[in-house]
Order: C-alpha cells, then sequence, then structure tokens
C-alpha cells in the first residue's frame, strides 16, 4: 500500500510557474507508475501527466505539453509536476496518484492510491 500526500500548489499569476510535490510512504512506491490529475469547480477529474516506474517514459494531456514536467526522484519516494507558463484555466485542485500495475495510465480508475489534493489557483 502507498499513502500518498501533495504539496507545493499556491496562488499565482498567469505566466507563473509552481512546483508540485507528492510524497509517497510505503516499502513499493519505487515500482508504480504515478499520475497527475486535476479536477476545477464543477468539471470532471482530468489527467494531467503520467510517468513510469523508473521513470523513462512520460505522458501528458495536449493542453500541458511544453509547460508541465513530470519526473520522480524514488530514493526520495518524491513526484514531482513542474508547472510552467500558467493560465487560469489551470486552477484546479491537483492530486497525485499511484498504479501498482505500472500502466502510467491516462484514466483515473487504473489508480488504486490517491493524495488529499492542493490547490493551484491562477489569476489572469
Amino acid at each position: 500500500q502507498v499513502q500518498l500526500v501533495e504539496s507545493g500548489g499556491g496562488l499565482v499569476q498567469a505566466g507563473g510557474s509552481l512546483r508540485l510535490s507528492c510524497v509517497g510512504a510505503g516499502r513499493l512506491f519505487s515500482s508504480h507508475a504515478m499520475g497527475w490529475f486535476r479536477q476545477a469547480p464543477g468539471k470532471e477529474r482530468e489527467f494531467v501527466a503520467a510517468i513510469t516506474w523508473d521513470g523513462s517514459r512520460t505522458y501528458y494531456t495536449d493542453t500541458v505539453k511544453g509547460r508541465f514536467t513530470i519526473s520522480r526522484d524514488n530514493a526520495e519516494k518524491t513526484a514531482f509536476l513542474q508547472m510552467n507558463s500558467l493560465k487560469p484555466e489551470d486552477t484546479a485542485v491537483y492530486y497525485c496518484a499511484a498504479d501498482s500495475f505500472g500502466r502510467a495510465s491516462p484514466h483515473f480508475y487504473d489508480y488504486a492510491y490517491w493524495g488529499q489534493g492542493t490547490q493551484v489557483t491562477v489569476s489572469s
């Protein structure tokens, strides 16, 4: 089992940057694929980015490609989401999630473990 805790959210102006962190507790963190999802008020949870267990492959939704970067440090049991050139439409609660089957899937139902979320607000 993996417990996840996100941090790094906050209020930033459009064009600014934030770096989200997701710390995992549990000895199997390094074998899990990690994903980031977000949910804006009144909208469904959507896929943002995912990374394989070894960091060899990454995936992004089209709206964040070239602006966001997902990475991980298995020694520190931490996944990151570097967000640059932020836009007001990036405003949402951001969640990290872990998939023990290593799929790095864009589907939320493939992830068994979730953090509590961290709020990101981008002002125009």
